[in-house]
């Protein structure tokens, strides 16, 4: 199955409207006459969104801006209403945001968020055709106890509750082990290939074969313009979810380079 691969830069809480300028304006000199075979996306912060989509829908189609989608890092479950600091999906479709991350692992251990809420707002998204980024993974020691599986089988499960095929073919899974978030760890190739392997195996329990060979599945944790070949040669990856490496314009650009081959 021939799947596009897609590079995600999900700049956490960095980067407000100034900083995203210079970052888009760098990038895209950087980015001018090269034709990659992936989708490239930025999640910047909530306050930086109209900025990033000013920049890209002025930007010239000679600078590949075209080539760029807008992904927020987060959205609410509900539509409207007495939910102070939220941001809902109507709103975000304002900023022709194409992607959200759901799930991410900061997301769950830092702010609570159950799979159940994590379902809920899948869903939600998928209704205004917002295409959930869902993230998975397992902790250290869920890792080192055996847990591996089981952790990534509820995940899947209770995250894609009740979803069509027809949503799936709208969803890109991003396998994020925890312990390899941020610290510099890096999962090895095996060992992401394995679990890429296996999450796409739950994919075709639930969904069926022909639904599972399709999904796209990314790669995060500690993914570097150094690692990023050995990591996309593996049969089960379908690009990457990059925090830290994608905050610098080169960096990203290397990333994307050395993780298509071109």
């Amino acid at each position: 199955m021939n799947r596009k691969p897609i590079f995600a830069a999900n700049w956490k809480m960095n980067k407000g409207p100034s900083q995203t300028e210079d970052f888009v304006k760098s990038f895209l000199s950087k980015l001018q006459g090269q034709d990659f075979p992936c989708e490239i996306v930025i999640a910047p912060p909530f306050v930086s969104l109209a900025k990033l989509a000013d920049l890209l829908h002025s930007a010239t189609a000679g600078q590949n801006a075209h080539a760029i989608q807008i992904a927020a890092q987060n959205c609410s479950e509900h539509d409207s209403g007495a939910y102070t600091g939220e941001v809902s999906v109507l709103m975000l479709r304002e900023f022709f945001t194409h992607y959200v991350i759901l799930g991410h692992s900061e997301r769950r251990s830092i702010y609570g968020e159950t799979d159940a809420v994590i379902n809920a707002k899948m869903k939600k998204a998928l209704e205004t055709n917002l295409k959930p980024i869902f993230c998975i993974g397992e902790t250290l020691a869920e890792r080192e106890g055996g847990k591996l599986e089981s952790v990534l089988r509820t995940q899947v499960t209770e995250g894609l509750k009740d979803l069509t095929e027809k949503d799936l073919a709208e969803t890109v899974i991003a396998y994020e082990p925890v312990w390899a978030i941020g610290t510099g760890v890096t999962a090895t190739s095996q060992q992401a290939q394995d679990a890429h392997a296996f999450v796409r195996s739950l994919v075709a329990e639930l969904y069926g074969a022909d639904t599972a060979s399709r999904i796209r599945i990314q790669y995060g944790g500690s993914v570097k313009p150094n690692n990023a070949a050995e990591l996309m040669a593996c049969p089960d990856i379908d690009g990457a979810l990059i925090g830290g490496a994608a905050l610098e314009p080169q960096s990203f650009l290397e990333i994307i380079r050395n993780g298509t081959g071109e």
